[in-house]
């Protein structure tokens, strides 16, 4: 306070005093004052003057009007202009746990809650903040003001200003909420994602509430008013600038000590100080792991060695397992190809199965060599992830580190013997396994199986393809035809299990002899006739002329001449022209029309089709017997 305003004030009280004095003895005796007064005027002998009353209630004023004027100006100086509703700057005179105090050059300081300070947590006397002038003066003649509005009126230009400058700016960490925490920054409320809290990944967010950090501004939504700050920020430029400094000092082979960082499911990452690496998956253990877990764990320390890096992309690739000895320098020298081994099955695929000798060392197994079976299969039909097997080493490379097991070697050769156990012409149940354009592949047994070629399937049936005549997985009964036992081959056959019915078709059928017919297909070169006992033949164009002079057409029911007759050739060629075109007198030398055979006959014959279809013509057999029988007793 100046003093000048130190005078003002004495005066006023020194005159407060001196009109209280006066009032309190008027008050108390009024009369004597007046004698008083009277009594002093009588030897002058002059006239009292009119006792001013509204003097006794005012201030008496030491001051002329001129200098009152000029005291008034010289304190009116000393004031600020204070205006409300508007953003002013305050020094902090004093403060505690629940108040600043704050002077804004007026008449009073004004006094702002804690609380809107603790974001900052270096407040001290003399720092210069700014203030909102809420009101004057209150009720209670206090200055009402708000550090926290004046910060939200000034903070989005400041915010905006931090993000255009790439400025490192203080925040307070509030609260913590969905996917991470809510920073006030100059008044705002601000999100600092999880992501963006360390370069490393943080698990408890709640360490970092109620404290005061340095964030960047990495994102702004006008239309929302988000903001969105970052910690990591600050760490990365820090630490890309060590990276490029630890970086040039790596060398391949390089052992470092580094902290488990981040694990996922390809691989590790590792902090070295600065740089994290990658330890993949498959340079973790000499063995097979299904997740990194199952070998390290957060935080843990561990010895890694540089196996690449990358300067320009900033890659380093680590490793664990190349640390210990490779299994194979340890594997059993007597081991050798022929041994039996045991191991788990840890890898399965079409081809075959991986089976784990000891961590690290692996053989393969080839389907071919699970089981002595020839018919197409996967590996997944005989064994599954985590089996236990016992398997036979066919081939060891050291060197290259590889070996291939057998299983099936465990088991017999079924074709050691094979001879013994399936001789030419012996009859066999098999199961039809496979198709082709040329035949069927069946089983007789586990590892045994076997060709039925198309063309020994039926007799007289003609088959385009095999699945007309049989289906997949069903028994078929079969006669060994051919043993390879070098090639491991058999050739089998189905129609062998009966009689040949050409045979007896050749007695039958024999050349110039006419027999009932029906057409069953024409075609651009000739006919198909349907003739008795399942057996069809061939018209060619020629032969198709009718005695009226048209041709024959589809379910003409006529008589056919054979002409031409092929047991080898399983062929049969008609003419209907020639049953009506021979001259009477050749007729007449020519036996008659072949006398047809009985009912019973035909219905034998007939038996012996159908039993064909299934494989048994033994009515054909009897047939021809009853014809030779014939044939004899006419030549005696």
């Amino acid at each position: 306070m100046s003093e000048n305003e130190k005078n003002i004030e004495q005066t006023s009280e020194e005159q407060e005093v001196k009109v209280d004095g006066i009032q309190n003895e008027t008050t108390e005796n009024p009369v004597e004052v007046k004698e008083e007064v009277v009594a002093e005027a009588e030897p002058a002998k002059a006239e009292p003057e009119e006792f001013n009353w509204d003097a006794v209630s005012k201030k008496q004023d030491n001051y002329s009007k001129n200098e009152r004027a000029k005291l008034e100006d010289l304190y009116g100086q000393t004031m600020s202009s204070i205006v409300e509703h508007e953003v002013i700057e305050g020094t902090v005179v004093a403060f505690n746990t629940r108040e600043v105090v704050v002077n804004i050059g007026y008449k009073s300081d004004g006094i702002i809650p804690f609380n809107e300070f603790r974001y900052n947590q270096n407040l001290k006397i003399g720092d210069k903040v700014e203030i909102y002038v809420e009101n004057q003066e209150d009720s209670y003649g206090q200055m009402i003001l708000s550090h926290k509005k004046a910060r939200v009126l000034k903070s989005w230009d400041r915010i905006n200003e931090a993000f255009e400058k790439d400025e490192i700016i203080n925040g307070y960490v509030k609260s913590r909420t969905k996917g991470g925490l809510i920073v006030d920054v100059f008044g705002i409320e601000a999100f600092l994602p999880g992501s963006q809290i360390d370069v490393k990944p943080i698990r408890d967010y709640d360490i970092f509430v109620d404290k005061t950090m340095e964030f960047k501004v990495v994102k702004i939504n006008h239309e929302y008013k988000n903001v969105v700050v970052s910690h990591k920020a600050l760490i990365e430029d820090e630490l890309e600038a060590q990276k490029v400094e630890i970086i040039a000092k790596l060398e391949k082979g390089q052992v470092l000590e580094g902290t488990v960082k981040n694990i996922t499911s390809y691989g590790v990452f590792i902090d070295l100080g600065g740089v994290d690496g990658l330890i993949h998956i498959t340079d973790l253990s000499w063995g097979r792991i299904n997740h990194p877990e199952e070998v390290v764990e957060l935080d843990q320390k561990l010895k890694v060695v540089i196996l690449d890096f990358d300067e320009n992309k900033k890659r380093i690739a680590l490793g664990l397992k190349q640390l210990t000895p490779h299994p194979w320098d340890s594997l059993d020298s007597e081991l050798k190809v022929g041994d039996k081994v045991k191991g788990k099955v840890v890898v399965l695929a079409d081809y075959g199965a991986f089976i784990e000798i000891s961590p690290g060392v692996e053989g393969l197994i080839h389907v071919s060599e699970m089981s002595w079976s020839q018919h197409l299969r996967t590996a997944q039909d005989f064994l599954k992830v985590g089996d236990e097997v016992e398997a036979v080493i066919l081939t060891l490379d050291r060197e290259e580190r590889k070996m291939s097991l057998g299983m099936k070697q465990l088991i017999p050769d079924p074709w050691k013997d094979i001879r013994d156990r399936y001789p030419v012409g012996s009859k066999h149940t098999a199961v039809v396994r496979n198709f082709t354009n040329f035949g069927i592949f069946v089983e007789i047994e586990e590892g045994v199986d076997g060709l039925i070629h198309i063309s020994d399937l039926s007799w007289s049936k003609k088959i385009k393809h095999p699945a007309e005549f049989t289906k997949i997985d069903e028994k078929i009964e079969v006669v060994v035809l051919d043993v390879d036992e070098e090639n491991r081959r058999l050739s089998l056959g189905h129609k062998q299990l009966e009689e040949n019915p050409w045979d007896v078709f050749e007695t039958v059928f024999t050349m110039d002899s006419v027999h009932e017919g029906t057409v069953v297909n024409v075609m651009d070169k000739g006919a198909i006739v349907a003739l008795p006992y399942g057996v069809e033949g061939f018209v060619p164009n020629r032969h198709m002329k009718k005695e009226d002079g048209s041709m024959i057409a589809a379910e003409d029911k006529l008589d056919f001449k054979v002409i031409e007759f092929s047991k080898d050739n399983k062929k049969i060629v008609l003419s209907h022209t020639e049953t009506y075109t021979e001259p009477e007198s050749e007729k007449a030398a020519k036996p008659k029309k072949e006398k047809k055979p009985s009912k019973r006959t035909v219905a034998s014959v007939n038996d012996g089709l159908e039993k064909t279809t299934l494989g048994d013509l033994d009515v054909l057999a009897n047939l021809k017997s009853d014809l030779e029988k014939k044939e004899k007793a006419e030549k005696k």
